[in-house]
């Protein structure tokens, strides 16, 4: 008896030190991601998801308004004199633009979405009272937008990302595509014949052995990772502090999306060790994905006007840098099995012909397309390995990776897509990848340049042929500046002066004029002294300041 109570304490105490061990090693491994999660809200979505629910909705009065600041009576005056100026000159010169764009707003939630989150919340009543953007144009021509009465502006809304090569080049790849799609049209299930020649060419583009055709980025995102996830029977995804990969549960998982950070995706620190760290450490990581706009400003979110409350948006964009971390990042996915996912639906082509596979000399396990791709358009692509792309189990029938839907590989999509891989191979196209860096750095020089020697404290940084306006005061208006732009004849995307998207097809001459209208708009601006600031004022002190307002409100 006494034998077997041995037995079972030497049981016992093996039990525990089993348990103790795993426990152990669960510590270790939380330690370990707590350590690889970037230390703002956006690496830790759940506490961002509580702060913006606590954030208090309210509104200046007029008094505030003009001097959120503390500007004295004067200026808070002449600032007022300047808003009814250039609301007046704005809705005087496209009334029929600004009448359409308000009756259909209230029938259309993304219009309703957008003229809201133009600016920082405790502005935008007093300012829809007095400032209107259209949402609707005419026509598009070369590097222009025309507007319902007739207003031309400079495009560098770049359409989301899809306008690359000017928007001329996508209506003449759409005439064409409409014309060899014609004689089968609409046929949905099957396939156009150009569709073989179609994934002979992204197979070579992409470095990749299979293609699968979705509607939008945002599938063909959600198709990749569901791939991984088949083929390593596991369940978890990495993703990039602030990185897009569409607005799905899973890739979007902070503010903006009503259910809770999944437990299935880790958000992890970009470009550092102790992210490398976890994946060599952990076996549950199906796949890590990568969008290369992030080198643009990594670990922060897109650049938005809306979120402007001081002067201290930043742009570290480092090529060599990010090569690195790629080529350190795709050996630890190597070793572990790991597929990385490389999401070009936005920036790819715009880097390079080969996309940013080629551009940052790395080569991904699956990679994502989009935009420009559809030559005009909306198309998703996955292209991938055959070992990742395989979507059913040979010795298991009832295994498969289910992924459909009724419009893809449209004809007409296709024709296009066939138009534009098509023109991308001419030595016209060719040559335009060719100088492109030079030429858009150069740009950003000459603009650079022209700011200085106004003394504005306005300057422009990015990556290619996206740029953010970024600001050398620390300023509570910054964000005015969009309206300004717009008073000048540039049109913006609705995120305002975060991001400017240009297109190949702007020249030397056009080039020119933007320069010339941004630098009168931010000269305007501080004409009408949004950009005084108290003494000694900083961004930390403003910040600190709308804290304190914002705790006012909650509690009061």
């Amino acid at each position: 008896m006494e034998g077997v109570e041995s037995i079972m304490t030497i049981a016992l105490w093996g039990l525990t030190g089993v348990l103790g061990i795993a426990l152990a090693m669960k510590i270790i491994e939380r330690l370990q991601l707590s350590l690889a999660k970037h230390p703002s809200l956006g690496g830790h979505l759940r506490m961002a998801k509580r702060v913006a629910k606590w954030i208090p909705g309210y509104s200046y009065d007029e008094a505030k308004w003009f001097a959120a600041d503390a500007a004295p009576q004067a200026i808070a005056d002449q600032r007022r004199t300047a808003l009814l100026k250039l609301g007046q000159t704005l809705k005087t010169r496209s009334p029929n633009t600004l009448a359409q764009t308000e009756a259909a707003k209230p029938m259309v939630s993304d219009m309703q979405l957008i003229s809201q989150y133009r600016v920082p919340f405790q502005f935008r009543s007093l300012l829809s009272q007095h400032i209107h953007t259209g949402g609707f144009w005419r026509e598009s021509e070369g590097a222009w937008l025309t507007d319902l009465d007739g207003n031309q502006f400079i495009d560098v809304t770049g359409s989301y990302g899809v306008n690359l090569f000017g928007l001329d080049f996508y209506k003449s790849c759409i005439k064409e595509g409409a014309a060899l799609a014609d004689k089968l049209g609409p046929v949905l299930g099957s396939y156009h014949p150009c569709v073989l020649d179609n994934v002979k060419q992204l197979c070579d583009i992409s470095g990749q052995e299979e293609v699968s055709f979705h509607m939008s980025g945002t599938e063909a995102v959600m198709q990749a990772v569901r791939l991984a996830r088949y083929h390593t029977k596991k369940r978890k995804l990495v993703r990039f502090t602030g990185a897009y990969h569409g607005w799905w549960d899973d890739v979007q998982p902070g503010p903006g999306n009503p259910m809770p950070p999944s437990s299935d995706s880790l958000t992890l620190n970009e470009m550092h060790p102790n992210t490398l760290r976890v994946l060599r450490n952990r076996n549950d990581i199906a796949c890590v994905l990568i969008n290369p706009l992030q080198a643009m400003h990594v670990n922060k979110a897109a650049p938005t006007d809306s979120t402007l409350v001081d002067g201290s948006r930043q742009v570290h964009y480092d090529r060599e840098a990010y090569t690195a971390w790629l080529a350190e990042l795709r050996q630890v996915c190597t070793d572990k099995g790991i597929a990385l996912i490389m999401d070009e639906v936005f920036l790819g082509f715009r880097l390079a012909a080969g996309g940013a596979q080629a551009y940052f000399n790395v080569k991904a396990d699956m990679v994502t397309y989009g935009k420009t791709l559809g030559g005009g358009l909306p198309v998703g692509v996955v292209c991938g390995q055959s070992r990742w792309m395989k979507r059913f189990n040979d010795d298991n029938p009832g295994d498969i990776c289910f992924a459909r839907g009724t419009f893809n590989a449209h004809p007409y999509v296709m024709t296009t897509m066939n138009v534009f891989l098509n023109r991308l191979k001419t030595p016209e196209i060719q040559s335009l990848y060719a100088n492109a860096t030079a030429l858009w750095q150069s740009r950003q020089d000459k603009l650079n340049q022209a700011l200085q020697a106004a003394g504005l404290p306005v300057k422009v940084a990015g990556m290619e042929t996206i740029w953010s306006v970024l600001y050398d005061k620390p300023s509570r208006y910054n964000w005015m500046l969009q309206y300004y732009l717009r008073e000048q004849g540039i049109a913006l995307s609705w995120v305002g002066s975060g991001r400017m998207i240009f297109s190949f097809n702007m020249d030397d001459t056009v080039f020119d004029m933007f320069c010339k209208r941004f630098v009168t708009a931010a000269q305007r601006m501080n004409d009408d002294a949004w950009w005084w600031t108290p003494a000694n004022e900083t961004n930390r002190n403003i910040r600190r300041t709308v804290f304190r307002e914002m705790l006012r409100f909650r509690w009061a």
